[in-house]
């Protein structure tokens, strides 16, 4: 039996919007998520070297850090997005997970040593993963399936200004202030309190599942068991396998500096290249996504990450590999970050659209979090250039593989229907 994988409420424009078009309340979003990456990336800028500078910790307890911010949000996300559903108040719930790590800024700033460190880290990637899957939904609520990329496209470039701005703002920091850090969490506390005033009183807090029961459409209950259908298990299971394949940025920038008096010097601004590079591509890719195939602009964009591998572990450093090598890591994540969520929302059950994506959020966030822990050990036992070429000959093995795996999504979108 054939069914539609949009229902009738993602195929009808919002009112106020003309078909096509980018909704201004996605476009708000991206605001809020502009401020809030202001916040976070200017932390995370300078993350690597306070861990392994400031405070003098071994890579290994980098990696732990760095495997807590890339993954702990795991531990909350379905939760999030369970809370979401059910509730029929994506907005609230998002908003709690903003003004928690709004306040894990204030605790960075009494931090110190390791484990509180690792401790306000922990808090902040929480919040995080409460506030991903319903924000992501009220994008969905708020798009039309056919620009649905489109519209995480928009989002994710503005969420990527914001992730460019907080390491130049780092940057600008340091560079006069050398000590500055504690400055650093100031400004970062200070946009990330501005992003949760800004979602509290600009984003409506629209109830999807009433709205679709005013069109007469009888809702249909969550159930865990509605998250394990075919073609949900096939995204979730390939985009964990590239997961845990995903090297943190932080080591290939340590990778890069180790080599490059250039990567050395502008060791902050590295984030900021890369994070050009996504807002560059975003749009593209994710228009890019809605009409090549979402799925396999997924998968096919974790060449560039391959690239990126390639690049830090050539033998040669210099400002035109550093370059080329934040080049493709900002393709990799316009291909990709916003791609996921749309695969996702697309193929989720109805009225579970949040939960649908933070499942898959989950699995990556949780592939993160074991990938960078283990390739902090791998770097100790067996050195940075072979952690990295035997990382990116698993990556280039597992590309072909998964784009067989997530064939039948790929049709599906072709044909507009799903088995």
């Amino acid at each position: 039996m054939y069914i539609s994988f949009t229902d009738r409420v993602r195929r009808e424009p919002s009112a106020g919007r003309r078909a096509g078009k980018v909704s201004s309340v996605v476009v708000t979003l991206g605001v809020v998520s502009l401020l809030t990456d202001i916040s976070s990336e200017s932390v995370a800028s300078i993350l690597p070297l306070y861990v392994t500078s400031a405070l003098g910790l071994s890579t290994i307890a980098y990696g732990f850090i760095d495997g807590i911010y890339q993954g702990v949000s795991a531990v909350v996300r379905i939760g999030g997005g369970w809370a979401s559903d059910r509730a029929d108040h994506p907005k609230w719930v998002a908003f709690g997970g903003y003004a928690v790590s709004a306040l894990a800024k204030v605790a960075l700033l009494v931090a110190s040593g390791f484990a509180a460190v690792a401790a306000v880290i922990t808090v902040d990637r929480l919040g995080k993963g409460v506030r991903t899957a319903p924000r992501d939904a009220l994008i969905t609520v708020n798009s039309d399936s056919g620009t649905l990329g489109r519209s995480f496209g928009v989002h994710r470039m503005l969420d990527t200004v914001g992730a460019a701005l907080g390491p130049l703002i780092a940057f600008l920091i340091l560079f006069f202030v050398p000590t500055g850090y504690q400055l650093v969490f100031i400004v970062s506390l200070a946009c990330a309190v501005l992003g949760v005033c800004l979602l509290g009183l600009l984003v409506p807090g629209r109830r999807p599942r009433r709205e679709r029961a005013m069109l007469g459409e009888v809702p249909v209950p969550f159930r865990w068991r509605g998250l394990f259908q075919p073609q949900l298990r096939r995204i979730v299971l390939a985009a964990g396998v590239l997961a845990l394949l995903t090297v943190g940025d932080g080591f290939i920038y340590l990778v890069l500096q180790a080599r490059s008096p250039f990567a050395a010097l502008w060791f902050p601004l590295l984030y900021v290249g890369t994070n050009v590079a996504f807002f560059l591509f975003a749009i593209p890719l994710g228009r890019l996504a809605d009409r090549f195939g979402r799925a396999r602009v997924f998968v096919l964009g974790h060449g560039a990450l391959l690239a990126a591998y390639a690049c830090a572990a050539l033998p040669v450093g210099g400002a035109v590999v550093t370059v080329a090598c934040l080049v493709l890591l900002g393709v990799f994540y316009a291909a990709t970050d916003g791609v996921l969520a749309a695969l996702a929302a697309q193929f989720a059950p109805r009225d579970s659209t949040a939960s649908g994506i933070a499942a898959a959020q989950t699995v990556v966030a949780i592939g993160r979090l074991l990938g960078a822990t283990g390739f902090g050990v791998l770097w100790f036992a067996a050195g940075r250039e072979a952690a990295v070429l035997i990382v990116a000959a698993a990556l280039a093995i597992a590309i072909p593989l998964l784009l067989l795996v997530l064939r039948p999504l790929s049709v599906a979108e072709r044909t507009g229907v799903a088995a």
